[in-house]
């Protein structure tokens, strides 16, 4: 299991009957959460007055039910920071569980003794392309939705990084990449956090069952003759880890060598110390 040990504005309080039990800076949110399906009895105090809570909705969606929450704040994890801003789809524009992914990102990057251009795909609201730029890598950050992008531009400046070389395009991924391929560019690290349904500008759908090998595929045609990583994450339910890892060994390590590595993102439990899985990621090395 991949997990990161640098949060301080976060903590996984606890997690039961199917809702998380999260602090995030100094606000404390309940979140459901379809992984924990356990019940285990709930001890904190924190779960009788959390500063909001997020119910679902008896056919689809839901809301929020603030009790003392600004519509947006800040946390950092390391250097960076974020505006942790709650969204109608119970997300607050950040997936801490990511932060090993960012951690890994920066110390390849930072190690790999040579210039690095990253490429970083549905890159929401930018933590994996701020990790980049952070260890010095330039970035082609790509998302389709307007709003995810410009919030991503914002965390770049909180984090003090809004001069470094990263190109914030509004686009569809495979398109992007298609075109990538026409003109000839070439990455040398690719992270790529598809969702798992979608629909395009003109209707298109997408299902990661379906499209991530055609992803994957198209990904690895813009890679540079010494590519030095590549992350696939997954938050499908169902989608084991091993079938990230075979995609990338057929597509990338067949053409480049290497090896990749497939594992659940986890986040600890403070108050059972154990590991709630939140999704899946291969990581490819060179």
């Amino acid at each position: 299991m991949f997990t990161a040990d640098g949060w301080r504005d976060y903590a996984l309080l606890d997690a039961s009957r199917g809702e998380r039990l999260e602090r995030w800076g100094k606000y404390i949110l309940v979140r459901p959460d379809p992984q924990v399906i356990w019940d285990t009895e709930r001890v904190l105090p924190e779960w009788s007055a959390p500063d909001a809570r997020y119910d679902r909705g008896a056919s689809g969606g839901g809301q929020w039910t603030r009790r003392s929450l600004p519509e947006s704040w800040r946390v950092g994890y390391r250097e960076l920071r974020f505006t942790v801003r709650p969204t109608s789809f119970k997300h607050t524009g950040l997936f801490p569980e990511q932060a090993a992914n960012w951690d890994f990102i920066a110390d390849k990057i930072q190690n790999a003794g040579r210039e690095i251009s990253a490429l970083n795909l549905f890159a929401y609201t930018g933590a994996a392309s701020l990790a980049a730029a952070s260890a010095g890598a330039s970035v082609c950050h790509v998302d389709a939705a307007r709003g995810m992008v410009a919030w991503a531009r914002d965390n770049a400046t909180l984090s003090g990084l809004a001069d470094k070389p990263v190109r914030w395009l509004v686009d569809d991924c495979v398109k992007f990449l298609e075109r990538e391929i026409r003109r000839g560019r070439r990455y040398d690290a690719i992270m790529m956090d598809p969702p798992s349904y979608g629909r395009g500008p003109s209707g298109e759908t997408w299902k990661l069952e379906d499209d991530l090998w055609n992803l994957v595929s198209l990904a690895a045609r813009v890679l540079s003759g010494k590519p030095l990583f590549v992350i696939i994450n997954s938050y499908t339910t169902g989608l084991s880890p091993a079938t990230l890892t075979y995609i990338a060994q057929s597509l990338i390590t067949k053409r480049f060598g290497g090896a990749a590595r497939s594992g659940e993102l986890g986040l600890r439990v403070e108050s059972s110390g154990l590991y709630l899985p939140c999704g899946a990621a291969c990581r490819w090395e060179s």
